[in-house]
């Protein structure tokens, strides 16, 4: 929540260049308060894990946060259980067709990040959402592959393969301290990241649209925004809970498949001890950064977003 401070304060400059909330008596007189509207485009394999990862970190704050989950109706789930999406989640064509507008909306990574992103078999439905968040969303977070499909479907950024999977838990740098996203972050955090591509730097670094706000050489570009944070695109798992990494990696030795123990995960990289959770207090701060941001800049009247 922001600050209320005379503008006459000195201090009022100094947190203003820091990009802190503040508000003077005369905007805070004329505030009028009603709940976030955010919807979750949720498209893990992991559903039912997926929902409670985001809405506990949603739910970490004093704001009121009203939650709606879109489903694509081209592409029949094989991992709710029956009947889940269609009791829980309203379709994004419903959605698109009747125009309700969000404050933020959420698109989750998916498990389809090796398929060319016009073989996924809703591509063009989720395309279409992409569009629609442009005009109908104040500020878009897009996760992993999510960040992947943004930054192609805006910019035609490709993606790569990688050599092997990037996988375990990172460190990250910041770029710009006073973002708002990055309120109390340190200068280097750390993130879990788990996928086999990665999306273009040099393309996203050429495109004057976009600005890369942290990343580090070993896992490239972390976190990207575009129109003053309207779009916003992560490419790792803040939203991950402690045994996240440790069920994926569990999942493809069972499968047979050759892959390594997530890096810097398990204590002494042992994966027959329980993993130290290192990323939990900036995931928080991340989020709360953000619905501060969308609470702050969103208009009262959502039909008079542009």
């Amino acid at each position: 929540m922001p600050i209320k401070i005379p503008k006459a304060l000195p201090a009022y400059d100094a947190l203003i260049r820091e990009r802190v909330f503040v508000i003077t008596d005369d905007r805070a007189s004329q505030q009028d308060i009603r709940p976030l509207k955010v919807g979750i485009v949720n498209l893990m394999p992991t559903t039912l894990d997926t929902e409670i990862q985001l809405l506990r970190l949603l739910g970490n704050s004093p704001l009121q946060v009203d939650i709606t989950f879109l489903r694509m109706g081209s592409h029949e789930s094989k991992n709710a259980p029956p009947g889940h999406l269609e009791k829980f989640y309203i379709s994004a064509q419903e959605i698109i067709s009747t125009g309700i507008r969000f404050d933020g909306l959420i698109i989750t990574g998916a498990p389809v990040e090796t398929l060319p992103f016009e073989e996924v078999d809703y591509w063009d439905e989720l395309t279409r959402v992409i569009d629609y968040s442009e005009r109908q969303v104040f500020s878009t977070l897009h996760i992993c592959w999510g960040a992947q499909a943004g930054l192609y479907c805006r910019y035609n950024i490709p993606k790569k393969p990688l050599d092997k999977k990037l996988f375990g838990i990172f460190p990250h740098a910041v770029n710009e301290q006073y973002h708002v996203l990055f309120r109390g972050f340190d200068d280097e955090f750390l993130a879990p990241q788990s996928r086999h591509t990665t999306s273009d730097r040099a393309a996203i670094a050429a495109e004057p649209r976009l600005t890369i706000q942290s990343e580090t050489a070993e896992t490239g570009v972390f976190i990207a925004t575009a129109r003053d944070g309207r779009e916003i695109y992560v490419t790792g798992h803040l939203e991950y809970d402690p045994f996240t990494l440790d069920r994926e990696y569990r999942r493809d030795l069972a499968k047979g498949l050759s892959v390594e123990p997530p890096k810097n995960y398990y204590p002494d990289n042992d994966p027959s001890k329980a993993p130290v959770v290192r990323w939990r207090a900036h995931a928080n701060l991340f989020f709360d950064n953000w619905l501060n941001y969308v609470y702050q800049e969103t208009p009262f009247d959502l039909q008079a977003m542009l």
